[in-house]
C-alpha cells in the first residue's frame, strides 16, 4: 500500500510526488496520457523539442520557485519576444514603442501616451464587457488590430459578449522593450521540458495510460490519501453539470529550411485567419538544424473527454465551480489541486508554487 496516490503527472502532480517522496512517503503516480508531463510534454524530432500542447515558457519573479526548478534542470536564456501578424503587418509584442511607432509613426513616449489617451475617451463609465475594457486600456487602434480578432478566436465568441474581467490589464510599455514578460527570471529547460519532469519524477513509480476516474475501484485501496489534479467536475461524474473550457487543436508541419518565420511565437490577430498563433519550436532553444517544425494553434470548442486548456471564467462557471468545491471538501481523503482541479488558469511557476504549498500542508498534518 502507498501513502499517496498522485493523479496526474503534470507539474503540479510531479512536484507533489517529488516532495512527498523526498520526505520518505511512498508514492504512486497515475497518468491518463501515454506520457508524463501533462501539457508541458515535448516530442523530440530531428533534434528539435516540439511543444506538443502549445508553447510553454517558464517565467517567474519568485526566487524560491526559480531555485527549485533549477535543482532538476538548467535553463537557457530564451527571452519571449512574440510578433503579432495582422494581415501581413508585423507588430512587436507586448505593446511598446516599437508597436506604437509602426501604428502611428510616433517616436516619443509622450506622443504615444497622448494617442492612447485620445482613443480611450470613447469609453465612458465602467466598462461593461471585454471590448470596452480593452479600449479603455489601450484605445481603439490597438484593440482593433491586435486584440479583437485574436481574443474572439481564442474564446469563440464576440468580445462584446465576454466579461470585462478577463482583461483586467494589458501590458503597455513606453520603452523599446520587446521582452513580453516582466518577471526577473525566464527561460526554457536545456534539452526541453521533459528534462524537468523526468528530474522531478526520478525514482518514483509512475503508471501511464491509466484514467483514474475510470479505474477508481481498482485503486480504491491503493493509498491512504489521493492527490487529484484532474478536472473536478469529471471526478464527481458531472453530477452538477459540466464546467466550460476552451480546447485547442494543433497542426504541425515540417519545413526543409533552417528558419521559417524568424521567431518562436507569432500571433495572428486577424479574425479571418483561423489559427491564433504559429510556433517555430527550434527558436526556443536556438536550434541550427537544417530543418524546422512549425505548429499552428487552432482554438476549438471543448467536449468532455478532450484535453481542457482554458477555463471559461465567467460568472456562471465560477458559481458552478464553487458548488463542486463544496463537494470536494467532503472528500476527506482526497486533496484537489492544480489547474483542472481548481478550475483556474495557472502559469507554470504558480503551479510549482502550489505544488510546494500543498506538499508542505500534507507533510505538516502527518508529522
Amino acid at each position: 500500500m502507498y501513502d499517496y496516490l498522485i493523479v496526474g503527472s503534470g507539474l503540479f502532480g510531479a512536484v507533489v510526488a517529488r516532495e512527498l517522496t523526498d520526505a520518505g512517503r511512498r508514492v504512486l503516480v497515475l497518468e491518463r496520457r501515454e506520457h508524463t508531463g501533462g501539457n508541458v510534454y515535448c516530442e523530440e524530432k530531428e533534434g528539435i523539442n516540439i511543444h506538443k500542447y502549445g508553447a510553454h515558457i517558464f517565467h517567474t519573479s519568485n526566487r524560491a520557485v526559480w531555485d527549485y526548478v533549477n535543482r532538476f534542470v538548467e535553463f537557457n536564456n530564451y527571452v519571449n519576444s512574440p510578433v503579432a501578424n495582422f494581415n501581413g503587418e508585423l507588430y512587436n509584442m507586448p505593446f511598446n514603442m516599437n508597436t506604437f511607432n509602426k501604428l502611428w509613426g510616433v517616436t516619443t513616449p509622450k506622443e504615444a501616451a497622448a494617442k492612447i489617451d485620445e482613443q480611450r475617451k470613447v469609453i465612458v463609465g465602467e466598462p461593461r464587457n471585454l471590448e470596452e475594457q480593452a479600449i479603455s486600456l489601450v484605445g481603439t487602434d490597438i484593440y482593433t488590430k491586435l486584440i479583437k480578432g485574436y481574443t474572439e478566436k481564442q474564446w469563440g465568441r464576440s468580445c462584446a459578449e465576454l466579461p470585462a474581467f478577463i482583461i483586467k490589464r494589458l501590458p503597455v510599455r513606453f520603452t523599446f522593450d520587446n521582452n513580453y514578460f516582466s518577471d526577473r527570471y525566464q527561460g526554457i529547460p536545456i534539452g526541453g521540458f521533459n528534462k524537468l519532469v523526468n528530474g522531478l519524477l526520478s525514482g518514483i513509480e509512475v503508471r501511464v495510460g491509466i484514467d483514474y476516474n475510470k479505474s477508481r475501484e481498482e485503486y480504491a485501496e491503493a493509498a491512504a490519501k489521493v492527490v487529484y489534479s484532474g478536472a473536478i467536475d469529471e471526478y464527481f461524474n458531472y453530477r452538477l453539470g459540466e464546467l466550460t473550457y476552451r480546447g485547442l487543436c494543433f497542426e504541425t508541419e515540417r519545413f526543409t529550411e533552417e528558419n521559417h518565420q524568424g521567431v518562436a511565437v507569432m500571433n495572428y490577430t486577424a479574425r479571418e485567419v483561423p489559427y491564433t498563433r504559429s510556433i517555430e519550436h527550434k527558436h526556443f532553444e536556438f536550434g541550427t538544424q537544417p530543418v524546422t517544425y512549425v505548429t499552428k494553434e487552432y482554438p476549438a470548442d471543448w467536449h468532455p473527454g478532450e484535453e481542457a486548456y482554458y477555463p471559461l471564467n465567467d460568472a456562471k462557471n465560477q458559481a458552478l465551480y464553487q458548488e463542486y468545491a463544496k463537494l470536494a471538501k467532503g472528500e476527506t481523503n482526497v486533496i484537489f489541486g492544480g489547474r483542472l482541479a481548481e478550475y483556474r488558469y495557472y502559469d507554470m511557476d504558480d503551479v510549482v508554487e502550489r505544488g510546494l504549498t500543498v506538499s508542505k500542508e500534507l507533510l505538516a498534518k502527518t508529522i
